[in-house]
């Protein structure tokens, strides 16, 4: 055996044993602090770090219902709250300033909004440029998908040797604008192997206090282009959670079997499928068409299924939409969308209005794919409410969702659904009056939670 079958050997062994997601450090906070019941505990001072698993979290304005004019939501109402946070938990949600154990832990949010953690579901943690020079990709027009996996070939092993130190500063990124969930695609093709997952698992193993991170194995160069078939198939082995995919016919030359190989290595290890179909050709449609017909026939596969980008949907008319969208709500299969600008026009709110999960994410931070990523959920938020939805405060505070994993602090009624009683304390506070304003003006964070930590704080920054 020689020497790299040995060490892919060793991560194999081990790398099933890692968790595949998660983390934070624990990091300084704009708020103030205090405990016990003396005088001393009403003074607010700077925090550094909330170390008490068990504590209050005082001064947190929350959303309580609509304001209506002639049957219209025109604003938002609020009202300061005080959250007991334990062990990860929200356990009570209490009027402002109470706090019947005095002996606890106090944390002033400084009056700011309480929003649901942002969750940004598709990004490539391991090959970025963020966190070294300046540097950006020349494209040409035309540039073909093939073109930039040849760049590829050439340019990983000169990225290897940064993916632990990037992929930990861009989730510092990533927390610093409230999101502490992810979902990031790591490269999975002969020229890297196993060892951008090895990195990521070992970054993300670090981090799990703090951030918690599902992986997709991604046949970045083609699942049957590339021969990395058996790759796959090892890297399912080390612990990612998702297999991956890549355009099945303008890539793989072979929508049928490029999709059945995907499939079956997802059912032979009791995965998910999260796959890239950038195609807009008609060959783009006949891909989602067979991946629906495909997990209508195989019931394991249903709700586990995500099609990220699925651009060819811009393509369809509103009736085939409406058609293909209940096609595809009725298996859960859902789509991860970055949003696009330009002139693809997706129908996002159609696909949401039919019951399909719509999420969003990063995608490229600072790449070769892209220079422009922020690592923004609350900025995707509100790039999809200027294109797909009417200004409005109802219209506004909804466009949140798809930032958040559909989770919002009131329902369409009025009434608040979040946070309640044993949710868990993961969320970021805003300095926003609501949720409408918060995406309206991509309001600044102020300090993000993860299961009850504090993993960043604007006093840091």
């Amino acid at each position: 055996m020689n020497k790299p079958d040995q060490q892919r050997r060793t991560f194999l062994s081990h790398g099933s044993k890692m968790l595949g997601a998660c983390a934070i450090l624990g990091a300084g906070t704009p708020l103030a602090i205090a405990a016990g019941s003396s005088a001393l505990a009403q003074q607010e001072t700077p925090m550094t770090t909330v170390g008490a698993r068990h504590y209050y979290l005082d001064n947190v304005l929350l959303e309580t219902g609509f304001h209506y004019q002639e049957g219209e939501v025109v604003a938002t109402r609020t009202a300061l709250h005080c959250l007991e946070i334990n062990n990860g938990k929200i356990v009570a949600v209490r009027a402002n300033a109470v706090r019947p154990d005095a002996s606890l832990t106090r944390v002033d949010a400084g009056g700011k909004l309480l929003l649901p953690a942002m969750r940004d579901m598709h990004i490539h943690l391991d090959k970025t440029f963020y966190g070294g020079p300046w540097r950006v990709q020349s494209r040409p027009a035309g540039t073909t998908i093939k073109q930039m996996i040849a760049l590829e070939h050439r340019l990983l092993p000169e990225l290897a040797p940064h993916t632990q130190e990037r992929a930990g500063k861009l989730i510092d990124l990533l927390q610093s604008k409230g999101s502490s969930v992810a979902r990031s695609h790591c490269n999975i093709e002969p020229v890297s192997g196993l060892k951008n997952l090895e990195n990521l698992m070992a970054v993300l193993e670090r981090r799990r206090s703090g951030f918690t991170c599902e992986i997709v194995a991604f046949p970045q160069h083609g699942l049957l282009l590339s021969k990395s078939e058996s790759l796959m198939r090892e890297a399912m082995q080390a612990g990612a959670h998702y297999v991956g995919g890549l355009d099945p016919t303008s890539v793989d030359g072979d929508m049928e079997k490029s999709l059945d190989t995907m499939f079956q290595i997802a059912v032979d290890y009791g995965k998910g499928v999260d796959i890239h179909l950038h195609e807009t050709s008609p060959a783009g449609v006949a891909a989602i068409n067979y991946m629906i017909d495909r997990v209508e026939k195989t019931p394991q596969l249903k709700s586990k299924v995500t099609i990220s980008h699925a651009f060819a949907l811009a393509t369809l008319t509103p009736p085939q939409v409406e058609e293909t969208a209940q096609r595809l709500a009725a298996q859960q299969i859902s789509i991860a969308s970055t949003v696009p600008i330009g002139t693809l026009h997706m129908p996002l709110k159609q696909l949401q209005d039919n019951g399909v999960f719509v999420m969003t994410g990063t995608d490229s931070v600072i790449d070769h794919w892209s220079p422009y990523g922020l690592g923004d959920m609350l900025e995707k938020a509100n790039l999809y409410a200027q294109l797909y939805v009417r200004p409005g405060e109802l219209a506004l505070s909804r466009a949140l969702a798809i930032a958040t994993g559909n989770r919002l602090p009131l329902n369409d009624k009025g009434e608040r659904v979040w946070p309640v009683e044993q949710d868990e304390a993961s969320f970021v506070l805003v300095d926003a009056s609501c949720s409408a304003e918060a995406v309206a003006r991509i309001s600044p964070r102020t300090a993000t939670f993860h299961q009850g930590n504090v993993v960043w704080s604007a006093a840091r920054s």
